[in-house]
């Protein structure tokens, strides 16, 4: 088997600050952010994603805080001393099933933030004032635009802001324009949950995911129903991972696009504390198998402290370290395996099989169902990489035969047709049931 060039990987972590979560946003100690930082470099992790949170940011729509954008900088810096790069995102947004979002977009004054002309405007100003903060930071990789904001835009949210695609373009355009504008050369993209590949009917599509903004952002959660269904250690739950990071690669028009694997974790809610080191490295192991990865960010960077309540269960046990700054077996054998890839970049397989996926004519998925665990080509690309054979996805719409030689693709597969469809489920966020009553 013939095998591609790798270039560097990164490895880091999404960062949870130790003693008060994201609530550290709101009085800034830059000693207890160094102390954070040390422990992560000591795994020899190289960079951080930093999550500040919107309304502390910008809690009315034409204002935004400058001494806010200050504390952001300031982090950027302190990460910079320890050898850290900092990718920060702008608009949080969401976070453990948690909604961070301003007055100005709620209540008496509620808007929808991806179609109103002045949510979106508003949104641009803090997106721009962020990136024009930051632009001159050698260590500053770029803006997401937020976390997950894709669970605003429909359900299963309970108060969701719908938008159709094509607003959902608009939105993501204007956005991504203001950033390249404010700090131009940035690695600027926006970030999905997975209903943006599972969900029939989502207005976010996998083309937005694998077209928009700098690099495409995988977040590979086993609690969709993969672990549920096939096993907490099962080849499935171990290669969901690498499952994404290939059907994004479906969507991409740009054949060397960069892939970032931006969030993935050992949830305990499917899966034992002593099973959790193994999903990592197998989950690491697999998703490196694949062309163009940027690098993986394991979430999170530290356990949330038990003395925050309402978090679901999961959320105080995911951190490579623990709230008192001890690592982790996950974060031991995180920092192993990043040494590791990094001395000896594993070898890129080639992809010559593919499943294909079936589309409409904006490449839309007919059947998005028929992508997740469960579904028929889930479930085809599974057993095929289940034999030994590294399988790529490839889109009905460009199945011809140079289109398939560009990605060195000698062999299709196909779903049965009318074959089974997922139904989606995440189970991150638990509500109880009188809490909507």
């Amino acid at each position: 088997m013939s095998h591609h060039a790798r270039r560097g990987l990164r490895f880091g972590a999404n960062y949870t600050p130790s003693q008060t979560w994201m609530f550290s946003w709101m009085q800034l100690d830059l000693d207890e952010v160094r102390s954070d930082f040390e422990g992560l470099a000591e795994l020899g992790l190289d960079h951080v994603r930093l999550m500040p949170l919107w309304p502390q940011l910008q809690p009315n729509r034409t204002w935004v805080r400058p001494q806010a954008v200050e504390d952001v900088r300031r982090v950027v810096d302190a990460a910079a001393e320890f050898g850290l790069d900092a990718s920060v995102d702008a608009l949080q947004g969401h976070l453990s099933s948690f909604d961070f979002v301003p007055a100005w977009l709620d209540t008496w004054h509620r808007r929808n933030m991806f179609t109103d002309p002045d949510a979106v405007a508003g949104q641009a100003l803090l997106v721009r004032s962020l990136a024009e903060g930051l632009a001159d930071r050698p260590n500053f990789l770029g803006l997401t635009l937020g976390n997950e904001l894709n669970q605003f835009s429909g359900d299963p949210h309970p108060s969701p802001m719908r938008a159709d695609p094509r607003q959902i373009t608009s939105w993501l355009d204007t956005l991504l324009d203001a950033a390249e504008t404010a700090a131009p050369g940035k690695e600027h993209l926006h970030s999905a949950y997975d209903a943006v590949w599972y969900l029939d009917g989502h207005p976010f599509t996998p083309a937005h995911a694998g077209r928009s903004g700098a690099l495409t952002s995988i977040h590979s959660w086993v609690f969709n129903g993969t672990a549920q269904r096939y096993g907490s250690r099962s080849f499935e739950t171990d290669h969901h991972a690498e499952y994404l990071i290939e059907l994004s690669r479906a969507f991409a028009t740009d054949p060397d696009r960069p892939i970032w694997l931006q969030e993935v974790g050992a949830p305990l809610n499917c899966m034992t504390a002593e099973e959790a080191p193994g999903f990592l490295e197998a989950t690491v192991r697999s998703a490196v198998a694949t062309a163009n990865l940027w690098g993986v960010t394991w979430w999170c960077s530290h356990d949330v402290p038990r003395r925050f309540g309402d978090f679901p269960e999961l959320e105080y046990t995911l951190g490579l370290i623990d709230s008192q700054r001890r690592a982790k077996p996950t974060g031991r054998r995180f920092a192993e395996l990043a040494a590791e890839l990094r001395a000896t970049p594993p070898a890129v397989p080639e992809r010559t099989a593919a499943v294909v996926i079936d589309v409409d004519d904006e490449d839309t998925p007919v059947a998005r169902g028929a992508l997740g665990p469960g579904g028929a080509v889930f479930d085809a690309w599974m057993r095929l990489a289940s034999t030994g054979t590294h399988p790529a996805l490839v889109l009905s719409s460009v199945t011809d035969a140079a289109a398939l030689a560009a990605r060195g693709i000698t062999e299709l597969h196909r779903a049965p047709a009318g074959g089974p469809r997922a139904v989606y489920q995440a189970v991150n966020t638990v509500v109880p049931e009188d809490a909507t009553s």
